[in-house]
């Protein structure tokens, strides 16, 4: 029923950009704090950015080269990535924050000479 369905990761050479997209449905999107988390090979969950009605967030290491947005009347949220680095490759995910949490399950950004 809920669903979140992350797309646009892939292979990048650094430097490179990368736009990701997540389509959510079954819930009430517009109300719903936004994010994205990654995790890169062998490390934990790292919170990248975030969208709610007071703004934009990102993590100091993104700052400056990735921007969140959403669309509201189509229930999707993006991230443009720019200035891609290695230490950028990892799983991101999608997330929505509110009276329970759901999570989409990922896609893989590998960014790689």
């Amino acid at each position: 029923q809920v669903q979140l369905v992350e797309s646009g990761g892939g292979l990048v050479q650094p430097g490179g950009s990368l736009r990701l997209s997540c389509a959510a449905s079954g819930f009430s999107f517009s109300y719903y704090s936004m994010n994205w988390v990654r995790q890169a090979p062998g490390k934990g969950l790292e919170w990248v950015s975030g969208i709610n009605s007071g703004g934009t967030y990102y993590t100091d290491s993104v700052k400056g080269r990735f921007t969140i947005s959403r669309d509201n009347d189509k229930s999707t949220l993006y991230l443009q990535m720019n200035e891609l680095k290695p230490e950028d490759t990892a799983v991101y995910y999608c997330t929505g924050w509110g009276f329970v949490d759901y999570w989409g399950k990922g896609t893989l950004i590998t960014v790689s000479a």
